[in-house]
């Protein structure tokens, strides 16, 4: 059954306004959102959520943002996961990313939803296939079967914000957060003027700086020190990797952590206290 017309322009609006307040967020620096002492106690860093609903529950109940003004939440990757709908078969993690957005919405200086490569597909129509299955297609299909022919309007609504989403997070204390790291930035650099010039629709595209941000899986020691000198990091916090554990350190600079599994892990950092890699480490917690 097709969603109500009140209903439906209700989530374009929200998507709208989440588009907007990702722009105007008060640590906005170009495309990283920087989190001081100055507006913020702690923050609350989780991992990909893939369409994990129970765990997303979970992560809004510990970050309890009503209780606390001034606790920050970083998300990523909600889309593609989870369960699906009887009736055609699409995936309703779609209705995870209309959530983030409304939490954004509620929350805008609190909340900040980094951009993944799950959403980046969405956004470009990059293909992902996965257990012989396209997950892009699932995803439109269960956005056609809430919407209707309002499927398309929808869609463009979630694009802009997908589009407007930070690529990183930054402390003072030397905290970078993004949904990974570039392939090879040892052998051939990286261009971080992504990070703090307005974006083209090159950027986004399959080799484009963007792209190769969050697509990238070289975790080597070597890269990992490569790219923490290019933006300046002493920590690298990421996803889009699979934990089986909830989380993992492929090197001594890099943490991993995954939310879309029972093991699902988090870790709470201040702003005004610098940590080594193995201090954040030892305060990586379970979502359950």
């Amino acid at each position: 059954m097709v969603a109500p017309p009140d209903f439906i322009e209700q989530v374009i609006s929200t998507y709208r306004k989440a588009a907007e307040f990702n722009q105007l967020a008060s640590g906005r620096e170009g495309n990283v959102v920087v989190v001081t002492p100055e507006w913020a106690d702690e923050v609350m860093i989780t991992g990909d959520l893939h369409g994990h609903r129970r765990n997303f529950s979970l992560v809004c109940r510990i970050a309890a943002l009503e209780r606390h003004p001034r606790r920050h939440l970083v998300i990523q990757e909600v889309c593609h996961g989870g369960p699906v709908y009887a009736a055609n078969g699409g995936c309703m993690s779609h209705t995870l990313l209309e959530d983030v957005a409304a939490l954004k919405a509620e929350y805008p200086e609190q909340v900040h939803f980094l951009l993944g490569n799950h959403e980046l597909s969405e956004l470009i129509d990059y293909p992902i296939q996965k257990n012989r299955q396209m997950l892009n297609l699932l995803f439109r299909l269960g956005v056609k079967h809430v919407y209707g022919e309002a499927a398309d309007r929808v869609r463009e609504a979630y694009a802009e914000f997908i589009r407007t989403c930070p690529l990183a997070v930054r402390m003072p204390t030397g905290v970078f957060v993004s949904h990974s790291v570039p392939d090879r930035c040892d052998a051939r650099g990286y261009d971080a003027s992504v990070f703090t010039r307005p974006l083209e629709a090159a950027d986004f595209r399959e080799h484009g700086p963007v792209f190769d941000l969050v697509w990238g899986r070289d975790y080597r020691q070597a890269n990992a020190e490569a790219f923490a000198r290019t933006v300046g990091a002493k920590v690298l916090i990421h996803g889009h990797e699979p934990c089986p554990q909830g989380f993992s350190t492929p090197n001594r600079l890099e943490i991993i952590l995954d939310c879309c599994s029972d093991t699902a892990c988090y870790v709470m950092l201040r702003p005004d206290q610098p940590l080594a890699h193995a201090e954040i480490v030892r305060r990586i917690r379970p979502l359950a």
